[in-house]
């Protein structure tokens, strides 16, 4: 009851914007309950509104643990490792990731942009085409987002 009224509170505060405090009501849990899945994505959720990108990539990487088949969080986790500057990390763990991911067209974004700013170009422009492909509202995001700046047309 205790637990199920402490992730209730810590939800409704990131709702409100408020990631600090969901932050504070998360470690109010015994430390065996924190590591369970639901409290796990809480805290991943304020961390990345907290732009805490070092500890929001090892929330990722235990939720990649306890659930190797959710690709949601490989793609978190991959995105927390380039916040912090290590994009061929990055890379390796979206490319860790279920095999389900390829079927996503954020999973070909995000690769494209980790790949441009590792200098693989033809790669990354790969991925990129792969991507609007699938869906095109890539093409307007990919206008726009600095880690593909001198990528050129797709």
């Amino acid at each position: 009851m205790v637990v199920t009224k402490t992730l209730r509170a810590a939800a409704g505060w990131l709702e409100l914007g408020l990631a600090d405090e969901a932050l504070f009501e998360l470690q109010a849990l015994p430390t065996e309950v924190q590591r369970l899945r639901a409290p796990l994505e809480l805290k991943l959720a304020a961390q990345m509104d907290r732009e805490q990108w070092n500890a929001a990539s090892e929330t990722a990487r235990l939720l990649c643990l306890k659930a190797e088949d959710e690709p949601e969080f490989f793609l978190r986790a991959a995105f927390c490792l380039h916040e912090t500057g290590d994009t061929l990390a990055a890379c390796n763990q979206l490319l860790r990731g279920p095999k389900t991911l390829f079927e996503m067209a954020v999973f070909h974004y995000n690769l494209a942009c980790y790949l441009w700013t590792l200098g693989e170009g033809p790669r990354a422009r790969s991925h990129l085409k792969q991507a609007i492909a699938m869906d095109e509202s890539f093409l307007e995001a990919a206008q726009d987002d600095r880690d593909l700046v001198g990528i050129g047309p797709v």
